[in-house]
């Protein structure tokens, strides 16, 4: 009765609405001895890269037997139009630094150099 199902891969956006994205059906054959036993079978699927930002939502797997549906909890997904963007600033701070240091020791060098006039 369990052998034979069916996964579905869809997402849904910000707008409620829900999209299909994959599915397959699948005839599970139990090998000898392993009758009224729980089994557990991982199926990964790899979702293309995402083209637009519309992309953004809940993506979702849902098994379907003939009386039964599992449906997981999902995975929400940001989509970006810019992609990822650098965020450091290690080079404009030792720039900043070293400038900094220098003004300070020319100002302190000038006002010794008066003082002693």
């Amino acid at each position: 009765k369990y052998t034979k199902f069916s996964i579905f891969y869809y997402w849904i956006n910000s707008l409620g609405q829900k999209t299909s994205i994959y599915n397959r059906s699948e005839n599970i054959a139990i090998p000898s001895g392993e009758e009224n036993k729980t089994a557990t079978i991982s199926y990964d699927h790899r979702i293309m890269p995402l083209r637009t930002t519309s992309s953004t939502g809940t993506y979702y797997c849902e098994v379907k037997w003939d009386d039964i549906q599992k449906m997981g909890k999902g995975v929400f997904v940001l989509a970006r139009g810019t992609g990822y963007t650098d965020t450091s600033y290690e080079w404009e701070i030792l720039i900043t630094l070293t400038v900094l240091l220098a003004v300070l020791s020319i100002t302190t060098t000038a006002l010794l150099l008066w003082k002693r006039k």
